[in-house]
């Protein structure tokens, strides 16, 4: 029971992820974050990287099939399918909320990022005033980034691939929005539509970028934790801060119900603490 609780709760946080990862603005890597498996995962991720892939180019498959075990199937399993399960049920409902209600659904992102980065801040440690570069460096690189207008590309399958390449990268790391990479990229709306109406052949080259990018970045990523964590996080909590421009500029461009917009923010600010509290208790 207690293992399938366990599984249940991991499922849970594949479901709010995979919410977060359709949303232009909101990084499936703060939902990792605010509930306690973020570290968890990029290891994970990575040990798939050299315990597996490695092996695999290496054509040395004893190894491969003796390291199989080893791989984290208890969080990756259900947490990928609750991933992938959000993207499939949610992508009708966000698009059309991002739509009709633009400024509500923004404001609940914006509150839902301010509160992650609260929590994201006092993951880096006490010494603020040292790693205080880092935030700023992170914070400027975000507000310039999501300052970028939309490319002109096409929906070709080479195009496909490197998206889902850097999307991936950026859907790991707390503060940068994967989703937003595609609207960049011009293709959000085309692989929320490829999503709506279950083109493979789309989603399968989508999915073979996304492999490619993470298993590339993880290595990384897993380094900077282990080795320059307090760094890391104050970077990572300027991306948060400075990726705020966006839900901000979506919210006055659109709001007409300015107390509906902040009681909505709220929502959003408070949801992350009960999360944290919630998962991170259990």
């Amino acid at each position: 029971m207690k293992n399938l609780k366990e599984l249940f709760l991991i499922f849970l946080r594949g479901l709010f992820m995979g919410t977060a990862d359709a949303i232009p603005g909101v990084s499936g890597g703060t939902i990792a974050l605010i509930t306690g498996i973020y570290q968890r995962l990029i290891h994970a991720i990575n040990e798939v990287n050299t315990l597996l892939v490695k092996e695999l180019f290496n054509l040395n498959f004893k190894k491969f099939f003796k390291n199989f075990k080893k791989i984290d199937f208890a969080l990756l399993i259900p947490l990928l399918s609750g991933i992938v399960l959000a993207l499939l049920i949610l992508s009708h409902l966000i698009d059309y909320l991002l739509s009709a209600w633009t400024a509500i659904t923004y404001a609940f992102f914006l509150g839902l990022i301010l509160s992650s980065a609260i929590f994201v801040y006092r993951q880096a440690g006490r010494n603020h005033n040292k790693n205080f570069l880092f935030f700023a460096i992170g914070l400027f690189f975000a507000f310039w980034f999501v300052g970028l207008k939309t490319l002109e590309t096409n929906h070709s399958l080479l195009v496909l691939l490197f998206s889902g390449a850097i999307a991936i990268c950026a859907m790991i790391l707390p503060g940068i929005s994967g989703a937003f990479i595609l609207v960049l990229l011009n293709q959000y709306e085309f692989l929320i539509n490829v999503i709506k109406n279950l083109m493979f052949d789309k989603i399968a080259v989508f999915v073979l970028g996304a492999l490619i990018g993470i298993l590339s970045f993880s290595r990384f990523l897993d380094f900077l934790l282990k080795k320059h964590k307090p760094a890391t996080m104050s970077f990572l909590t300027g991306l948060m801060i400075g990726s705020l421009r966006l839900p901000y500029k979506k919210i006055v461009s659109s709001y007409n119900n300015l107390l509906l917009v902040v009681f909505i923010g709220l929502i959003g600010f408070f949801l992350v603490f009960i999360l944290e509290k919630k998962f991170n208790h259990k």
